[in-house]
């Protein structure tokens, strides 16, 4: 009788100290305030030319723990220092998505509290942004849902060839919460930026010195479209003004990208869409500029990070400098509370 109960506490003993054990592991899940999500880096992610990471890395992360994600993009690991995560996600819809669901589905972290931050470079619209301007997104769009014709079979070769199909709709759009984006607008609408002289060059002379074009860069709002498809161009910049028209977006379309409708899918998925901030700049336009052509552009081994790019001319170190300059306010903000 005595072994009996003897078995029994010890059993009672174990059990207790699997549950505390459970329950420990459980505390110590690592609370992450921010994720900060580039998609790109050139390089070395501390040094070399910076790509989208570099400055987030050096000023948040840089000797913190890096972690190995199951699922996410290969080679990449997350790196976490003092509540602040920063993960490369690879580029392209299908990249980011995967990547931030391994994220999220990874039970070391606690991101109940966090807000997530991506960031990067971006095409800009005609009309409505220069090269250098840094934009607060209000509403992602995906460029490649829905229906698309080749203009040479339409009937009016000049018209719009994207055409709304609502069976898309609950992951083709995604209007973020604007009290948030009007909060970070605030934060960082008066952020002085840079632009360089073969810049303002290039921009003059593409557009006829146009008053819009040659302007000093700003921080602004705006809707992006991101489409897999690399696309530059008249026509195709009319579909995009034709979506964020369609699907209500609170601001005019500005950039396209490859990333964040599917961050902001994934994200509402999750139910953390609202606590979703978007930070892009603009380092070329969506349409061809100084004379180049789809054959003469596509053709060449040209990198946006060039300072010879026929895309950007020198603007892309320039434009992720003012991107760290405005982000990096939206990151201090949720780092101390106030946002």
């Amino acid at each position: 009788m005595k072994k009996r109960i003897t078995i029994l506490m010890m059993l009672c003993l174990a059990l207790s100290c699997a549950l505390f054990a459970q329950g420990a592991m459980e505390t110590e899940k690592l609370p992450v305030k921010v994720l900060i999500l580039p998609k790109f880096e050139i390089g070395d992610i501390s040094s070399d030319f910076p790509g989208e990471a570099q400055y987030y890395y050096n000023a948040y992360v840089k000797d913190g723990e890096a972690y190995e994600i199951k699922g996410a993009f290969e080679g990449n690991k997350l790196y976490y220092k003092d509540g602040v995560a920063l993960y490369l996600t690879g580029m392209g819809k299908v990249n980011t998505a995967v990547s931030l669901t391994a994220i999220l589905s990874d039970e070391r972290f606690d991101f109940s509290d966090c807000y997530f931050f991506s960031t990067g470079c971006a095409g800009s619209a005609r009309e409505y942004t220069v090269m250098g301007d840094v934009f607060v997104i209000t509403a992602c769009i995906d460029f490649d849902l829905g229906h698309h014709a080749d203009n040479r079979e339409m009937k009016d070769q000049e018209a719009t060839t994207w055409f709304h199909d609502e069976g898309y709709d609950s992951s083709s759009y995604k209007l973020l919460n604007q009290d948030l984006a009007n909060k970070v607008f605030e934060l960082v609408k008066d952020t002085e930026l840079s632009t360089t002289d073969k810049t303002r060059r290039v921009m003059a002379k593409t557009f006829d010195d146009a008053e819009w074009a040659t302007r000093d860069p700003k921080v602004q709002k705006g809707t992006t479209v991101s489409g897999d498809n690399y696309w530059k161009g008249v026509y195709d910049e009319a579909n995009a003004i034709l979506m964020a028209e369609t699907y209500g977006a609170p601001d005019p379309y500005a950039l396209t990208e490859m990333e964040d409708v599917a961050l902001a899918v994934v994200l509402d998925r999750f139910g953390l869409l609202d606590k979703y901030i978007v930070i892009r700049d603009s380092v070329n336009m969506d349409v061809f500029m100084y004379g180049a052509t789809p054959e003469n552009l596509w053709s060449i081994d040209d990198s946006l990070a060039s300072d010879d790019s026929v895309e950007s001319a020198d603007i892309f170190a320039t434009a992720r400098k003012n991107n760290f300059l405005v982000g990096s306010k939206v990151v201090d903000a949720i780092i101390l509370g106030n946002l």
